[in-house]
């Protein structure tokens, strides 16, 4: 769970939802495709398989479970580290994690090694921040159930369809454990935090592109040209991407007129982004990068070195430069998969390659 999160947070870059009709979907595939299921060696083994885990394993499988399997089987074997399919519950997180907003209680959690959900992140603005809840804390009981044996896909339902204010039981180290009622609301994710440094320069990070992040974006600027700040430091360090339409937002907001980035898929279609150059950034400007500035942060990076509208300092970037579709389907399921190559203002695709600093540190 831990690694596949990781990995979508890394390469979830460029993406958007569409919703396929079961039966009427599936019908125009099988009169267009040939199905690897029409190999009757194939469908065969599949059958062996099933008649073998049937007699052997030694309790009784889940059926659906095993057709999951299957669906996540044939997207595996594309051998593309950044297509996979969600099952209905993945994919509800997925797009909770795009919309950068969600009703819970302000943290992100994860399973550790003792089976406890623990507190990766705790976010300002959430019940569980103003009842003194830190990164590291971990949950034991929810509503007065264990959750070492449970899923975090069940931990995280167990805390947002509790039916009254969920009373969580932690654990903390060097402290006694301890039980807090926390009042579930919506929160939105902060993805753009701001502050003056001791000069003029205003420093400005973006952890990620998700759906809230222009807003953000547009309300920190406001700020800082409130503030009179003489020059902008914008970090993108550490930032896995998001969504394509975030990114250029932002990326519209400090552009001069002209192409932001183009898609080109295997047919050779070709899909631009473009900016006005309505409000072109009028002070200096530095960018931070790292090696895990990925997808969506290296159009932003692209995109200002093309432009030299500002300097980027650090270490070359991720190199992920191919977009992935994420597309759901009518049983709450999705699938996504790679679909097209993009390329910076210039021409440049940089998968693989990344994006070189202009002063490397």
């Amino acid at each position: 769970m831990a690694d596949r999160k990781f990995w979508k947070g890394v390469v979830a870059g460029i993406g958007f939802s569409v919703l396929l009709g079961g039966s009427g979907f599936a019908g125009y595939l099988a009169a267009h495709t040939p199905s690897i299921l029409d190999d009757p060696n194939v469908s065969g083994k599949i059958q062996l398989l099933e008649q073998m885990i049937e007699k052997y394993y030694y309790e009784e499988p889940d059926p659906k479970l095993l057709a999951e399997g299957l669906y996540a089987g044939l997207v595996y074997g594309l051998g593309d580290t950044y297509s996979y399919y969600y099952t209905a519950e993945d994919y509800e997180q997925e797009n909770i994690a795009n919309d950068g907003a969600y009703v819970g209680i302000g943290v992100e959690i994860l399973k550790n090694e003792n089976g406890f959900a623990e507190l990766s992140q705790v976010y300002r603005g959430g019940s569980a921040a103003e009842a003194g809840l830190k990164k590291g804390d971990q949950i034991i009981r929810i509503n007065g159930v264990d959750v070492t044996n449970l899923e975090l896909s069940d931990v995280v339902s167990a805390i947002r369809t509790s039916e009254k204010d969920p009373v969580l039981s932690i654990r903390r180290e060097g402290e006694d454990d301890f039980e807090v009622e926390l009042e579930l609301r919506e929160i939105s994710i902060d993805s753009v935090l701001w502050k003056m440094l001791d000069n003029d320069t205003a420093y400005l990070h973006i952890s990620e592109f998700s759906g809230v992040t222009s807003d953000q974006f547009s309300d920190a600027m406001e700020e800082i040209r409130e503030a009179n700040a003489g020059s902008l430091l914008i970090d993108v360090r550490g930032n896995p991407g998001g969504i394509l339409d975030s990114v250029c937002d932002v990326l519209r907001q400090i552009l001069p007129e002209g192409l932001i980035v183009y898609t080109e898929d295997k047919y050779g279609n070709r899909e631009e982004q473009w900016c006005m150059g309505e409000s072109p950034l009028e002070m200096p400007l530095v960018v931070l990068a790292d090696r895990n500035s990925a997808s969506a942060a290296e159009i932003f990076l692209g995109a200002v070195k093309d432009y030299g509208i500002g300097t980027i300092v650090g270490t070359k970037s991720y190199g992920k430069g191919i977009v992935q579709t994420l597309r759901g389907l009518s049983d709450g399921s999705a699938i996504q998969l790679t679909t097209a190559k993009y390329y910076t203002p210039k021409g440049k695709n940089i998968h693989q390659i990344g994006i070189e600093p202009d002063v490397e540190v």
